[in-house]
């Protein structure tokens, strides 16, 4: 896994031997953030990477500049690499939050311009995720959520639901409340 935009662009960050988390492919990321840069000033939004994983989204939106990143995990040992790589990489703008993401999401918090979340294809909490992000109130006017999921999820008639695109195996499905 490498840094595909921005300044940080090619740096390799840390991972753990056996990590349990399936990294957005590079492809797919590079893709996504051509999407994105057209659309957003990177250097003025704040960022909401749910599930983070290894932390690779949260990575990219630094790379590009922006300012304000939050990045929510539960996994001890992911959180362990994520904060190696923000000082490793110098990301002061990102701030991790080891908890649950759903606990994280029923908690009064900032409203981002960009929510991002990338669970576990299997994970029974993924379909229920567009409709607590919009009951959250999380999404600022104007903001996106972004649901990393696979092949066998169809969110097109759920609120909000804008579009999805596919990437090889990987689908995002976009949505605006």
């Amino acid at each position: 896994m490498r840094i595909v935009h921005g300044e940080l662009s090619g740096r390799r960050p840390l991972l753990p031997k056996s990590l349990d988390a399936r990294p957005t492919t590079d492809t797919a990321r590079g893709a996504l953030f051509n999407i994105l840069l057209n659309r957003y000033d990177f250097e003025s939004i704040r960022v909401l990477d749910l599930f983070s994983g290894s932390g690779c989204i949260s990575y990219e939106f630094a790379s590009l500049g922006c300012k304000d990143i939050t990045a929510v995990e539960r996994d001890r040992i992911h959180c362990e690499y994520i904060r190696k790589n923000i000082q490793l990489l110098g990301i002061p703008a990102m701030r991790l939050v080891q908890t649950d993401v759903f606990q994280f999401l029923k908690k009064q918090q900032p409203r981002y311009n960009i929510i991002f979340a990338d669970p576990p294809y299997n994970h029974p909490g993924l379909p229920e995720l567009p409709q607590l992000i919009a009951k959250s109130c999380l999404c600022k006017e104007e903001g996106v959520f972004i649901l990393e999921h696979g092949a066998s999820n169809n969110f097109a008639n759920d609120p909000g639901w804008l579009e999805e695109r596919a990437y090889g195996m990987v689908h995002f499905s976009f949505f605006r409340y």
